[in-house]
């Protein structure tokens, strides 16, 4: 094994179950590994960095794009390259504490708040019927893509990092709770499967018209690429096994494979909560790699899943922002990052990012620290 190599190789053979030179490290190459925009300010103001004018990758979730100085100091191995439709430049904060997103969701924010949460479900009301006339997002509008292709290609042949696309917008169960509300919807899957299937048909349908379009314009370059569906709670499946099999299940396989067939990169999809009843599941229809292992929950025992999954699925996160990054010391930051290592990285296979976005009340030596101490213990022996 060579004893250096480019992130891009170290990756890739990462992502392949064998050991690298060093556990690849990210930060923010995904819209669940980032930074919030508070916390991003607080690193930088830490580090003394201020570069460029920040910018917002996700108005709901004030989530900042992790600018070229932060990933270098971090030796971060990837870069992401993002759809288009949600990057704004920061100005004054917030314009309002109110928007209606492009799918008809009302979102608010409270005073003092740090994200939007949803206020109006724009199909609380809808009937199967409705469904067709609803003005629905165009999928292929061209402000999605604007140069995306050429971040690729430029990124591709003038870098060595590996590439992660696109970043968000990954998923149909999400969004068809969020167009109907998480009860009502969660009711549908049990009494209305017609209306809960058409519902996730036309969203899956949708996504496949953009994720389709944006892999046919970097599909060659990229090493990853990113789905997202959350399906499970703290404590399990937020639905029952047999409705995620028979309802949910099939729309995946078939996204999954309409994605394998236009790119090589290995599918990431990240679901929150304790996925363990669902791996076999998810390593069955094509997921490569599972997102965030959420380490502070039972279930979620890092040393178990490696040794029951970790020759099919790789692991990506790991680093708890639940508990250790906003509570705990630096010391047990750096402990963090060591049990991980220790437990995910043998035989390749491990992404050490934090479990989630970093939140506003991280403090940013817990920040530093996670980095730090990834770069120091993550190496592998020759």
């Amino acid at each position: 094994m060579p004893t250096s190599m480019t992130p891009r190789e170290r990756v890739r053979r990462a992502l392949n179950h064998q050991e690298p030179d060093k556990v690849p490290i990210d930060l923010g190459a995904t819209s669940v590994t980032g930074l919030t925009m508070k916390a991003f300010h607080n690193l930088r103001k830490s580090l003394n960095i201020n570069t460029s004018k920040p910018v917002l990758l996700s108005k709901a979730f004030q989530l900042a794009e992790v600018d070229e100085p932060l990933l270098r100091l971090f030796e971060v191995d990837f870069r992401p390259v993002f759809y288009q439709s949600h990057k704004v430049p920061v100005t004054s904060g917030k314009e309002s504490d109110v928007f209606v997103d492009e799918w008809g969701i009302k979102r608010y924010c409270p005073a003092g708040g740090f994200y939007y949460d949803i206020v109006e479900y724009p199909l609380a009301e809808a009937r199967i019927e409705d469904l067709e006339n609803y003005p629905w997002p165009d999928p292929l509008a061209p402000f999605r893509f604007a140069g995306v292709q050429e971040r690729a290609k430029d990124l591709y042949e003038h870098t060595d990092y590996a590439l992660v696309g696109p970043g968000y917008d990954g998923g149909f169960f999400e969004d068809a709770w969020m167009m109907r509300g998480f009860e009502q919807f969660l009711m549908d899957l049990l009494v209305d499967h017609e209306f809960a299937h058409a519902l996730m048909r036309k969203i899956l349908d949708l996504r496949k018209q953009q994720t389709g379009r944006y892999l046919d314009l970097v599909g060659e370059y990229l090493d990853v690429v990113y789905v997202a569906d959350d399906l499970a709670i703290q404590t399990g499946s937020l639905i029952s096994i047999e409705t995620y099999r028979s309802l949910v299940k099939p729309l995946q396989k078939e996204y999954y494979r309409f994605i394998k067939e236009r790119t090589e990169a290995k599918l990431f999809y990240h679901c929150c909560g304790n996925v363990e009843p669902l791996l076999e599941d998810f390593i069955e229809i094509g997921v490569d790699i599972i997102n965030p292992v959420q380490v502070s929950i039972e279930g979620m025992d890092t040393q178990r899943l490696k040794g029951t999954y970790g020759d099919r699925i790789s692991f990506w996160g790991g680093i708890d922002t639940q508990h250790v990054l906003p509570h705990g010391s630096v010391e047990d930051v750096k402990r963090e990052v060591r049990q991980r290592v220790r437990e995910l990285a043998p035989g390749g296979g491990f992404v050490l990012a934090p479990v989630h976005n970093i939140q506003p009340d991280v403090p940013p030596e817990n920040i530093q620290a996670m980095y730090q101490e990834a770069k120091e213990m993550g190496q592998y022996s020759n």
